[in-house]
């Protein structure tokens, strides 16, 4: 992306084009002698016999800057495990893989079960929680890239442009988060983001009123990204949810915990593509239908701590401006579409829009369902006051999954 505004209270780090690739890489070489920089991977099985993730790994063996890769590995069987451990063998650098379905990982989390501390559904937030757990336990990484493991334009200067901000002993920043135009075959994806997140953050801030979090949240190009980077000063109180607003929530604890001149946001490609939701209007525990009740009631929750108080009439309000803004915003991205050359369809685009609409209701009742409601995972601090011995059990039970299938 070649603009070079700076229209938020986040800043933005562009790519120009000016440096290549390898003269990134070369510099994060360099700091890499001072600075551990880790990997998070958090993967299912079936990515594995995907498309993306064996060029992932390809590009990823290209690097010589990073210091070791954690990888979590969801929905896999004792065979498929095996299978994991041997894909993964490809990869040139040292690594970890967390067999989350696995005996030993399940007996650390039938024990924080036992203490209310252990996440309370599968999923990518409880992934990801147990591999920030992993490099706690490790001890050794100054600093974290998360990315998604479903990328099929994935090019290794995505992951140099992602690990730069917080590794460069020059920089302020504590965290960064990617962004990224989408579109892929000839058309716009990204609907969650492009047709639920901007025009409801603009419809709260039109019916609660202007507010530091709401233009925080604006600030982000695509707040949706799963790439992102962190300092490990971090690690040990980041609170991750389990569901779907996993995204939406660790910006929201970004906000809570620093000022905004310790955050920014990177452009990581011209373009990206992975695997998309099915919109699911007829059952809301799947697809985009549950992805949009969970990230409004992250952002409902969120305000309600800062004293914003909700009724039903409120509700409504939201429902109702955010219905026209996101009606106006589709007749923007059908011009942005013809002028690249890309199709669209109007009718799939509102059909999204009505749905998003109404599922402002339903997360709006289900917040006056269960107020005391806490998707967050307890933080590492919380797990290690409670249970002082976790993140050792949790090393050596990698360990001992490792010995068995290397």
């Amino acid at each position: 992306m070649t603009d070079f505004s700076q229209d938020g209270i986040v800043a933005n780090l562009h790519d120009f084009k000016i440096r290549e690739t390898e003269e990134l890489e070369k510099e994060l070489s360099t700091i890499s002698k001072k600075t551990n920089m880790e990997l998070i991977l958090p993967c299912l099985f079936s990515e594995l016999e995907g498309k993306a993730l064996p060029k992932i790994l390809d590009e990823i063996n290209k690097t010589d800057y990073i210091n070791h890769i954690i990888i979590g590995l969801d929905k896999a069987t004792e065979s498929q495990a095996k299978k994991a451990w041997s894909f993964f063998k490809k990869l040139k650098l040292p690594f970890s893989i967390l067999w989350n379905d696995g005996p030993n990982l399940k007996k650390i989390d039938n024990e924080l079960k036992v203490k209310g501390l252990a996440p309370k559904e599968m999923g990518k937030g409880r992934n990801v929680w147990y591999c920030v757990g992993m490099a706690l336990a490790r001890g050794e990484a100054d600093a974290i890239a998360l990315h998604d493991c479903d990328i099929i334009t994935y090019e290794r200067r995505l992951l140099a442009k992602l690990f730069y901000p917080v590794a460069n002993p020059n920089f302020n920043y504590e965290f960064c988060k990617g962004y990224y135009p989408r579109y892929a075959k000839g058309k716009l994806n990204g609907r969650a983001s492009r047709l639920l997140v901007y025009p409801l953050l603009v419809a709260m801030e039109k019916t609660i009123g202007k507010n530091e979090y709401l233009e925080f949240m604006k600030s982000f190009k695509y707040p949706l990204a799963g790439e992102f980077s962190l300092k490990k000063d971090l690690l040990r109180e980041l609170r991750i949810p389990t569901d779907w607003g996993m995204e939406i929530g660790i910006l929201s604890e970004m906000q809570r915990n620093f000022s905004s001149n310790l955050i920014c946001q990177i452009d990581l490609a011209d373009a990206y593509d992975h695997k998309h939701q099915d919109l699911s209007t007829e059952d809301d525990s799947k697809g985009l239908s549950r992805m949009s009740i969970d990230i409004i009631k992250t952002l409902i929750r969120k305000l309600a701590t800062q004293g914003n108080s909700f009724s039903l009439e409120t509700f409504r309000s939201i429902k109702a401006t955010y219905y026209r803004s996101a009606l106006d915003m589709i007749d923007i991205y059908k011009s942005d579409a013809v002028m690249n050359g890309l199709s669209f369809d109007r009718h799939s685009e509102e059909k999204a829009v009505e749905l998003f609409a109404y599922n402002i209701m339903k997360a709006g009742e289900s917040f006056f369902e269960n107020p005391m409601e806490t998707p967050f995972i307890p933080t590492w601090s919380r797990v290690s006051s409670a249970l002082p011995s976790t993140l050792s059990n949790l090393k050596e039970a990698v360990r001992a999954d490792d010995e068995k299938f290397k």
